[in-house]
């Protein structure tokens, strides 16, 4: 394990390497510009849209990219039914660009080809969540002004009360039945890919708009975290520095990747996440790799990919390494593969790593990573000798081109070591939320956005995030908002309060429970409330445990309900109980 004065030799040298990587000529160079009045540091080699991005995977072209179940496609391909899907959407469905185009599906070749397709037009795709409910789609749908909507038969059938509501068009993916829409590859047939110059003169530029990811606030509705082609592909190209520079610093501890198999990924995330669409999908295109979809996360399946696959990047949320290591099939499996286990979206307990680094091969490098949808899944980043010496840490600000620091209440800069809000900027930071200006204006402060996550940074740079200020739960990667399900608690007549909150679990990292105080004449039990909220809101923002009383529920000196004090007293029963 490296000792503080190792750590510091290393990040000199660290910094060393970043100031020759970064200087103009470099393949990563970086350059100044001014975006929205703000002037920030960019990649100056970059593609300029998606479109360039999906451009990169020709490298590889004739290389496998998707497999999914018994399917399996080359980038060329790939690249091919993107541009033709593309062509459908100009001719047949008037799409034009900064139209908004939904998907709600769950992970397939369909729904990679849909995000390419949107994007490279100029269009703006709004991956929805696809554990959402009726009501929850509804609003998305409503909220985004989408005007078409690819949709798996699952999904289908929960959006089938809205389209009565509303005139959108429908892309079936997979349909199970006779549904009265086009199917996905029926709509490909005899189409020929739109052209090197067709796709020029759409004229999609860095500032135009690229997507809406919904995230659960700490304030009701999800908010649209709309984001631009260049925050995007700066965050892929962000990653693409970090690993390059690791390899500079330290390449006795990483080994190249074994000529005898192409590099490959397994997809065991949603990809209507950041970490899904941008970690493991788009940056696919950067290094070229093989992306290998599961149809359901499943530890035991995922074991198998990676034995028959050939899998080198293991990445997810913290949950599913815990559950491979877990998995009694995880000794007889061959996973010398692998070169790293990565995960985001939520916090890794520091026995995790200690677990880690006895069952993975030592060139299984584990990383581990911090950063919101409306940063574009970039904040800090650490991985190697570092994440070893510093397991609490979620690493140091991701650089070439990301700026972090830790504030006050006063919006004042607090010196390494003091307790603050944790504060990003950079140009993979969101263009805002979805027509909420005001919402927008609260986060977004000369540049800075205001991440809710309470942390510090310790005597070396290295970022350790000890609270939340937003009022939310994360559940195995999934942001739950409390105030959302609060409100869907309430609609019951039963109910007269409630507070949500999270609990820790040793599998999930966080689970949502609630306190409800029911009405004097009523009776209440957890399979009712279960069962009304189920209609109401996605299975996982749904609590595991309810505990009902008739008095009030204790409050703070405001006359607030004191969640932080109902949550230590039901942590406090569980736990020493």
């Amino acid at each position: 394990m490296l000792s503080d004065e190792e750590i510091q030799r290393d990040l000199e040298k660290l910094r060393d390497i970043v100031a020759r990587h970064k200087v103009p000529g470099a393949p990563l160079a970086i350059h100044s510009e001014v975006i929205d009045g703000q002037e920030f540091e960019v990649f100056s080699n970059a593609p300029t849209n998606l479109s360039g991005l999906y451009d990169l995977a020709l490298q590889e072209a004739d290389k496998t990219f998707f497999v999914y179940l018994e399917e399996r496609h080359t980038f060329q391909e790939v690249y091919d039914m993107a541009r033709r899907l593309a062509r459908v959407l100009i001719e047949r469905y008037k799409i034009k660009r900064g139209d908004r185009i939904a998907i709600c599906a769950r992970n397939s070749p369909e729904w990679c080809l849909a995000y390419m397709a949107v994007t490279l037009l100029g269009a703006v795709i709004v991956p929805m969540n696809s554990w959402w409910r009726s009501t929850e789609l509804e609003y998305g749908l409503q909220d985004s002004g989408s005007k078409l909507i690819f949709v798996d038969q699952a999904r289908f059938q929960h959006i089938t009360p809205y389209l009565a509501k509303k005139d959108i068009e429908i892309v079936m993916i997979r349909p199970e039945s006779e549904t009265g829409f086009s199917e996905f590859y029926s709509l490909l047939d005899r189409v020929d890919p739109l052209s090197d110059e067709e796709i020029s003169q759409l004229g999609v530029v860095p500032e135009d708009n690229a997507s809406i990811m919904y995230t659960s606030g700490s304030t009701g509705k999800p908010k649209g975290v709309l984001s631009t082609h260049r925050n995007i592909i700066n965050a892929l190209y962000t990653w693409k520095f970090v690993r390059e520079i690791n390899e500079i610093l330290r390449p006795e501890l990483l080994v190249e990747e074994n000529p005898e198999y192409q590099p490959a990924i397994l997809v065991n995330v949603p990809l209507f996440h950041v970490t899904g669409s941008h970690a493991q999908f788009l940056a696919s295109f950067i290094s070229p790799r093989k992306f290998v979809m599961m149809y359901k996360w499943d530890p035991e399946k995922a074991l198998e990919l990676i034995e028959k696959e050939r899998i080198s990047v293991f990445h997810g949320v913290p949950t599913m390494t815990w559950e491979i290591m877990q998995s009694p099939k995880f000794s007889s499996t061959d996973i010398s593969s692998l070169r790293a286990v990565q995960s985001g979206g939520a916090p890794r307990p520091p026995e995790h790593l200690t677990m880690i680094l006895q069952k993975f091969p030592e060139v299984a490098i584990p990383g581990l990573g911090y950063g919101l949808t409306e940063t574009n899944a970039i904040g800090a980043i650490i991985s190697g000798g570092f994440y070893q010496a510093k397991p609490h840490s979620t690493g140091r600000p991701s650089p070439p081109v990301t700026s972090m620091r830790i504030i006050d209440e006063n919006n004042n800069e607090l010196p390494n070591g003091k307790r603050g809000e944790i504060c990003i900027k950079g140009p993979t930071i969101m263009k805002g939320y979805w027509n909420q200006p005001e919402a927008t204006a609260q986060v977004i402060k000369d540049g800075w956005f205001h991440t809710g996550d309470i942390g510090l940074l310790d005597a070396l740079g290295f970022l350790i995030i000890l609270d939340r200020a937003k009022d939310i739960v994360i559940r195995g990667g999934e942001n739950i908002g409390c105030a959302e399900v609060e409100y869907a608690i309430t609609e019951h007549p039963a109910v007269s309060e409630v507070s949500v909150y999270g609990i820790p679990d040793d599998r999930l990292g966080e689970i949502p429970c609630a306190s409800v105080m029911v009405k004097g004449s009523q009776t209440l039990d957890d399979e009712e409330l279960k069962k009304f909220l189920s209609s109401k809101i996605a299975d996982f923002k749904i609590p595991e445990r309810f505990y009902f009383q008739y008095e009030q529920l204790p409050r703070i000196a405001s006359g607030k309900i004191a969640k932080k004090e109902i949550r230590q007293q039901v942590i406090d029963k569980i736990f020493t109980s």
